[in-house]
């Protein structure tokens, strides 16, 4: 094992027993909710903002746009693999007053680390995008639940472009690493069980289904001043 590695996994270790304990917790909870929508439970509005989005959060859309989704993604995830087209097509149907926020949820250990690492590795090439839709694509050969192959992970990203010398640079200087336990500090104290969970303007998405996502969305958009 390399001095890399060894970071690798001493980190995804602490990340995992964290993320671990909410996922016991949350078991019996991750069935469909009644209600579309409620308010994130956080101390403060201004806390709960701070961490939903923090500086370093991948954005795909306009910056400044006036409707944020947050999404809790763990690229491993079959459910967020899922789930993204429909993403896509909201921000297309959105283009100048929707933007998506990404946060990262190694719940499925060491090989969702793997996925950060190429994801963050990407986002500082300005290929974050493209290498994430080449990653859900290709999700499953090489996050198979029992046996993944992070390495096809990495091979995946270099045929989306990632320059692999670069990015294998930049995740053995501990930068990401120390992102993740950002990642995992605010996944902790937002209560967030599952992949893919959403908020929208702060606003929980309490049943994960497109339609509810959508009629959110739509619901933050008509509020929006020049929708009026």
């Amino acid at each position: 094992m390399t001095r890399r590695n060894t970071i690798v996994v001493v980190t995804a270790l602490a990340a995992i027993a964290v993320l671990a304990v909410i996922a016991i917790r949350q078991l019996g909870s991750t069935g469909p909710a009644v209600s579309t929508a409620a308010p994130a439970q956080a101390a403060s509005s201004a806390e709960r903002a701070a961490m939903l989005v923090r500086w370093h959060s991948p954005v795909i859309g306009p910056a400044t746009a006036p409707v944020t989704i947050v999404e809790f993604l763990d690229p491993a995830c079959e459910a967020c693999r899922a789930f993204y087209p429909y993403v896509k097509q909201i921000l297309a149907a959105n283009p100048l007053t929707v933007r998506l926020v990404i946060r990262y949820v190694p719940f499925h250990g060491e090989v969702s680390v793997e996925g950060v690492h190429i994801l963050e590795a990407a986002r500082e090439q300005g290929l974050f995008e493209p290498v994430l839709e080449a990653l859900l694509q290709a999700q499953p050969a090489w996050a198979r639940h029992g046996n993944p192959v992070p390495e096809l992970a990495w091979e995946t990203a270099l045929g989306a472009g990632l320059d692999l010398e670069r990015a294998r640079t930049l995740v053995a200087g501990g930068s990401v690493d120390r992102l993740l336990e950002q990642e995992v500090a605010d996944v902790t104290a937002l209560d967030v069980g599952r992949t893919p969970t959403f908020f929208v303007n702060g606003r929980l998405l309490q049943q994960s289904d497109p339609d509810s996502l959508a009629q959110l969305v739509r619901s933050e958009t008509a509020r929006l001043p020049l929708a009026r």
